[in-house]
This record gives structure tokens, C-alpha cells and sequence, in this order.
């Protein structure tokens, strides 16, 4: 099987056509097409259907997938084992993360570990949870950052953080210098979240309906807000509560925009997970970050 014919396949799946991926990987179309045929020609299966102009995969297309991303991660892995055996190694290493994992204590860390290896070229990548494990999975991000574990057998997975949730309001509500609230005092409250994704879970969206469905509280109103900065901004404005990380409102509770609501009951905490693929080449940068990573938040 030639890895030029399963890089055709892979890119066409990522960049949607044969048209995208003759462009992304500097080849004429006839090249693409004729390189998708001589591979399905060898599984003895059409990959692709044509719909208008666009492409969806066959059941044996779906079901090759996986394992043609697979195979070319692990040609990368090779040429970056053999580099680092002859001294050649780009010395590159991308981590993929969960973009509300990007704060202050997490920057910090990057520099930290930026400054102590000059030599390595730190690429960030950010998408939501299950998003870093498919590009760790495929081979184009060494780490990833995430919420909650995954079971995935092509991955490791190791909590490094337990990340506390905090109940917001903005400085003038009623309740913001409460010294203990009742969850029902909040039954008429409004609480803004981040929409629900199709066929993943979200985990501060979850984090919330499970802690008002504990509290009696199932019923409430959610607004779905898809910006974790917009989420702070309406609770400001007194556009609703919010349940958000503690480390991401920080800056606002210094500079009393925001007041935690004394309500234990809605706090909670949500696992952040550092992920890499089993059986992957590691680096001497690579497992350095994730060393650094692991100690990220006992440093801070």
C-alpha cells in the first residue's frame, strides 16, 4: 500500500473534495483521483460517493479511515525517530488545548518551558475536547490538553488538574454579598452556557445542568452562549448567572465586575486531562513539556 495513495485519501476526507486536497497537497486533480483509484482498487472497495460536487465516504471509506490516519501518523513518527537519532530533529513539538485552557497560569507554564528550551518550536492548536483528541489520534498535534478522560485505545490519557467551577453573578445582583444562599433563592434566575454540541458532550454545559438538577434548580432557563468572553460580559451586564472555571474570572472578581455566589451546592470540578498517542515517538522536548505540563498547576 503506497502512503502516497492513503495521504490522497486522508486529505480529501479533511479538506472535503478532491478539489481542496489537489490544492492543499500541490497536486493536480488527475494525480488525486487516479491515486484514490489505484486504492480502492487495492482494498477491492469504492471509498468515496459523489454527491453534487462534493464528496461522502462509503462504509468502507469510514470504516478505513482510522486506520489510514493512524498509518501516517506512524510514518511521522518514524522520520522524526530516525532525525532524532542523526541530530536532525525540527525539534518541534504542538500541543492541542481546549481554548478556555488558555489562561494566565497555562501561558506562564508555555513561557516557562519556552525560555528553558530555546531550541524548540512550542506550535499551539485549539478546538474543543473532542476535536484535541483527533488531532492527537492523527498524528498532527504531539499533546493534547482536554476536558474529562478518553477511553480511546490509541490514546493516553492522565488527569493533571481538577479545575474548579464557580457560580458568577454580576457586582449589583441582589445575592452578590450574600454570605450563604440557598439554592432556591435562585429558582427565578436565568443562567447562560455554552450551546450544546451534537454527539459530544460539553462539559461546562453538563458541569451546569447537572448542579441545578442537584439543587432542585432543573428547571431554570439556560441561554446558550457559544464565547466564554461573552458569557463574562452578559453576566456583567446582568444578563443571567453563569457557572464558570475560577481560573477564567481571575481578573474580574479582582476588579469586582463579577461576585462568586456563596452557594456550595453549585460548586463542582472538572477533570483537565493531558493526552498523547500510544505507542507515539516522544522527544526529549516532547516529554519535557508534558512533564512541565503534568506539574502545570502544583507550580502556580
Amino acid at each position: 500500500m503506497e502512503l502516497d495513495h492513503v495521504e490522497a485519501f486522508v486529505a480529501i476526507v479533511r479538506h472535503g473534495g478532491f478539489t481542496q486536497a489537489s490544492s492543499t497537497l500541490h497536486l493536480s486533480q488527475p494525480a488525486i483521483s487516479r491515486r484514490v483509484h489505484l486504492l480502492e482498487h487495492e482494498l477491492g472497495a469504492p471509498l468515496f460517493e459523489r454527491v453534487g460536487r462534493g464528496v461522502i465516504l462509503t462504509d468502507a471509506g469510514r470504516a478505513f479511515l482510522p486506520h489510514a490516519e493512524a498509518l501516517l501518523a506512524s510514518a511521522r513518527d518514524g522520520g522524526e525517530a530516525v532525525g532524532a537519532l542523526r541530530g536532525t530533529s525540527r525539534g518541534a513539538v504542538t500541543l492541542a488545548l481546549v481554548g478556555t485552557l488558555a489562561n494566565s497560569t497555562l501561558t506562564r507554564c508555555l513561557r516557562r518551558f519556552r525560555e528553558a528550551h530555546p531550541g524548540t518550536d512550542i506550535r499551539l492548536r485549539t478546538a474543543l475536547s473532542a476535536e484535541v483528541s483527533a488531532l492527537v489520534r492523527r498524528g498532527e498535534a504531539t499533546l493534547g490538553l482536554r476536558y474529562d478522560d478518553d477511553p480511546h485505545p490509541d490514546l493516553v490519557s492522565s488527569t493533571i488538574h481538577q479545575e474548579p467551577m464557580v457560580p458568577v453573578c454580576w457586582s449589583g445582583h441582589r445575592l452578590a454579598r450574600a454570605r450563604r444562599i440557598d439554592p432556591q433563592a435562585l429558582t427565578e434566575e436565568r443562567w447562560l452556557a455554552f450551546p450544546p454540541r451534537p454527539g459530544a458532550r460539553e462539559p461546562y454545559s453538563s458541569a451546569l445542568e447537572q448542579r441545578l438538577a442537584a439543587c432542585g434548580l432543573g428547571a431554570a432557563e439556560i441561554v446558550p452562549i457559544d464565547s466564554l468572553t461573552a458569557q463574562k460580559r452578559m453576566v456583567e451586564a446582568g444578563f443571567g448567572l453563569a457557572l464558570l472555571p475560577d481560573s477564567s474570572v481571575e481578573e474580574e472578581l479582582r476588579a469586582g465586575t463579577l461576585r462568586v455566589l456563596r452557594v456550595p451546592a453549585l460548586r463542582t470540578k472538572i477533570p483537565v486531562v493531558l493526552i498523547h498517542r500510544r505507542r507515539a515517538f516522544q522527544s526529549g522536548a516532547t516529554r519535557a513539556l508534558a512533564a512541565m505540563l503534568a506539574a502545570w498547576r502544583k507550580s502556580t
